[in-house]
């Protein structure tokens, strides 16, 4: 591979990174490693900055508890349209509502939707199934528009980074075969993990040195535990006609780069209407990293511009 190319900012921070001495969050175990994802919010990620409304929810979950569920809108009140719902990231295995509350925040206000985040159970703790059934059992739930949300939503938007950009193909999957009370109009997925199945080359390409590391994605997919020959663990295991229209984000430096391509590519192949957009020198988990990697903040917002497009145009 020739040298990449890597931002000045991207490369400031990937020097602070792996300059720093100690052991890694994936040699630290979920539960520290959780510490230390939460703590690097504020190091790393801008304000959440105003909203109307910021409330936590819960909902009754498939496996007998409870889903956590954040509400995020610019507006104080709604007519009926579109809600987005969000699935976070972190290797099903890190991640929560308050380490994704400032992009969230800023998706409700640069595509003026309520966005419904959304706290999957994670492993090592709940293995796969547990987060698609969650994730699914969630959509289902903003769907039907129960009277503890005060929205009336017409459709829904899926949309999530990495783990939850796996999430958001195996719910709109799943959303295709067995629809909810409202259609889903679109799709939105960011450096997903999109075919745990299949080798690409980015892998080997940046497998180190660039943030996510193969040492930590063998943590993150042994703690889950995916069957990668069902679709609900690998989702391009699946036909892919007929799902909603997409955006497919990727990060130039990613290790799992290639799996959002060949996702968009397949999408592509079956007649789905399907936006790429490549953040080029950029890393994986870019868009909560927007105040460490300032360029990132424009990556970030260009797919938004995008993904309202794709709403709109939807909608007409």
């Amino acid at each position: 591979m020739t040298e990449p190319f890597v931002r000045p900012d991207v490369a400031l921070f990937l020097k602070y990174l792996n300059s720093m001495p100690g052991p890694k969050i994936h040699e630290l175990g979920a539960v520290v490693g959780r510490e230390m994802s939460r703590a690097m919010r504020d190091v790393a990620d801008l304000e959440t900055g105003p909203l109307a409304i910021l409330r936590d929810l819960t909902m009754p979950g498939p496996g007998g508890g409870e889903i956590g569920l954040r509400l995020f809108d610019a507006r104080a009140s709604r007519e009926p349209g579109p809600v987005l719902v969000f699935f976070h990231g972190g290797g099903w295995v890190l991640g929560d509502l308050d380490g994704y509350e400032p992009p969230c925040a800023e998706m409700a206000r640069m595509l003026d939707l309520p966005v419904v985040s959304v706290d999957y159970r994670l492993a090592p703790e709940s293995p796969w199934p547990a987060a698609p059934d969650d994730c699914e059992a969630a959509a289902r739930w903003v769907a039907s528009a129960p009277e503890a949300l005060g929205l009336a939503p017409t459709s829904l938007v899926l949309a999530g980074d990495s783990a939850g950009g796996t999430l958001t193909i195996v719910t709109a999957l799943a959303l295709r075969d067995a629809p909810a009370a409202v259609p889903v109009l679109a799709q939105w997925a960011i450096y997903p993990a999109a075919d745990l199945a299949t080798h690409y080359p980015s892998y080997a390409d940046f497998r180190e040195g660039y943030f996510l590391t193969e040492e930590s994605m063998r943590w993150f997919n042994d703690s889950y535990a995916p069957d990668v020959t069902d679709w609900r663990g690998s989702p391009m295991v699946a036909s892919l006609a007929g799902l909603p229209p997409a955006l497919v984000t990727t990060a130039g430096l990613d290790p799992i780069r290639d799996q959002g391509r060949a996702y968009a590519a397949g999408l592509a192949r079956v007649g789905v209407p399907v936006s790429f957009r490549e953040a080029a020198g950029n890393i994986h988990g870019f868009i909560n990293l927007r105040k460490a990697i300032p360029s990132a903040q424009a990556d970030f917002h260009d797919s938004l511009a995008m993904l309202g497009t794709i709403i709109a145009q939807a909608q007409a």
